[in-house]
């Protein structure tokens, strides 16, 4: 009887269909990405008349409601700033209250992208004292999966207090936290991350399925009861449904858990990103953190130091940058760093510089450009050290490696020669063939340019890796 009666409701044109309802993406205190074009959508009854009113637009934007009970349309935003309302009203009205207008980045991957400072990182929890920022806004999505995307999603908008930030992403919240202060704008940020999950999950699993090596990794999962195991289930369920609200970019921070078949993480770096720009309708920035030294305990195997690879080599998607985090490890027995601050620091150095055009000195980290060979010796340059490298700490150079013809490494002796370049040297190698730099589970290299980042994990060899 009870069912019946919610069955009539619906049917009546008193129920609850007749309201007009928003996505749960809307709500107060959000943030609306700044001089652009946003859709605002919803639901309402089939031929029902909207009318969306922002308190900064001259006159009200109206649309009709469609058979299949869907509204949408397009408003602009103006610069930076607030509070504004928004207003939609049909046959109900909504008011929204103190909506900001600035950057709205989502913040999206695994565990060292969802620890916060109830997770135990230390300087978020340093943070929680003073954290309350009325230009910082913060959605934070349950964790969701669907077998078929989804218009709707569960959360809403917080401002950025001791409670709020106590379970939001450090890095996303030091990010946010270094643009308002840097840009003197809102920012509102995404937290869809998932700890455990493969990128496989975070893509359409048509898309997944298209390629053989790519649909072999995403059959050969490994099971876990902590994330799923489905291509495409947390695209459905937390991607999909945001994909209309405009966005200025994105920060990820994945790739421990594709350890099982490195080999694919490069292609499937393109389809998430190439997926995601397509839903989006819009080439936004891609800002990625490279994983981290950790002892897997199957380091003959060289399954991390593959992933690292593959996320360098990934660099080439186009509007798209990474850091690299070698040096803010302090545990190597601890998958997830205890310190993200610094994580967050770097990813706004890459937004600053490229989405927002600040001069901030050099964001990237050194990377490995050619090599050559003298003799017994291996000359290597380095791209973005323009000012110099130095050996952090005054010592020797660590995590540099040669081979000759056997293509069996040795630990090598490596210095600083010129301003990009380090000649690297072993006893037992008389003619190089290869070299190897911080390329194995838990490097603790001591490269930098002079800017104090550390260089990216290289070989020049393409051997194969493996016991």
């Amino acid at each position: 009887m009870k069912q019946l009666w919610v069955f009539l409701l619906f049917l009546s044109p008193l129920g609850a269909i007749a309201d007009v309802w928003l996505p749960a993406i809307f709500s107060n205190d959000m943030v609306l990405q700044q001089q652009s074009s946003v859709t605002v959508w919803g639901w309402a009854q089939p031929g029902e008349k909207v009318k969306v009113t922002g308190s900064w637009l001259g006159e009200s934007i109206n649309t009709v409601t469609n058979e299949n009970a869907v509204w949408k349309l397009t408003i602009t935003t103006p610069k930076a700033g607030g509070p504004h309302t928004l207003s939609i009203e049909g046959r109900n009205k909504i008011v929204l209250q103190n909506v900001m207008v600035g950057e709205v980045w989502l913040c999206a991957g695994q565990s060292n992208m969802e620890w916060s400072a109830e997770h135990g990182v230390k300087d978020a929890k340093a943070e929680l004292p003073t954290a309350y920022n009325a230009n910082i806004r913060f959605f934070k999505m349950p964790k969701l999966t669907a077998e078929t995307p989804q218009t709707d999603t569960k959360g809403k908008w917080a401002i950025c207090d001791s409670s709020t930030l106590k379970r939001f992403s450090a890095v996303g919240y030091f990010f946010g936290k270094k643009l308002t202060q840097s840009l003197n704008v809102p920012i509102g940020l995404i937290d869809v991350a998932w700890g455990g999950s493969y990128i496989e999950s975070w893509i359409p699993e048509h898309i997944v399925n298209m390629f053989p090596n790519t649909r072999i990794s995403a059959e050969t999962m490994i099971p876990s009861k902590g994330w799923p195991r489905q291509a495409g289930y947390i695209y459905n369920g937390m991607v999909a449904p945001i994909t209309p609200f405009n966005i200025a970019g994105a920060l990820w921070y994945q790739g421990e858990s594709n350890r099982h078949f490195p080999s694919t993480y490069y292609q499937l770096m393109h389809l998430l990103v190439d997926t995601w720009r397509g839903a989006w309708q819009k080439d936004f920035p891609f800002y990625y953190v490279q994983i981290a030294p950790f002892n897997y305990r199957d380091s003959t195997e060289f399954k991390a130091p593959a992933v690292r690879e593959m996320q360098t080599r990934a660099m080439d998607i186009r509007n798209s940058g990474m850091i690299v985090v070698t040096d803010l490890v302090d545990n190597l027995n601890d998958i997830h760093p205890a310190y993200k601050r610094e994580v967050g620091n770097r990813l706004a150095g890459w937004a600053l510089a490229e989405t927002y055009g600040q001069k901030t000195g050099n964001y990237r980290s050194p990377q490995y450009r050619s090599w050559q060979v003298e003799g017994n010796k291996a000359w290597v340059t380095f791209d973005w050290a323009e000012s110099g490298l130095i050996a952090k700490g005054n010592t020797e150079l660590a995590e540099f490696e040669i081979a000759g013809s056997d293509h069996v490494f040795h630990k090598a002796k490596a210095k600083i020669v010129k301003g990009n370049q380090v000649e690297v040297t072993s006893d037992k190698v008389s003619q190089p063939v290869a070299v190897r730099f911080a390329f194995r589970d838990t490097p603790v290299p001591n490269l930098f340019n002079k800017e104090g980042l550390p260089a990216i994990p290289f070989r020049t060899d393409d051997w194969k890796l493996g016991k």
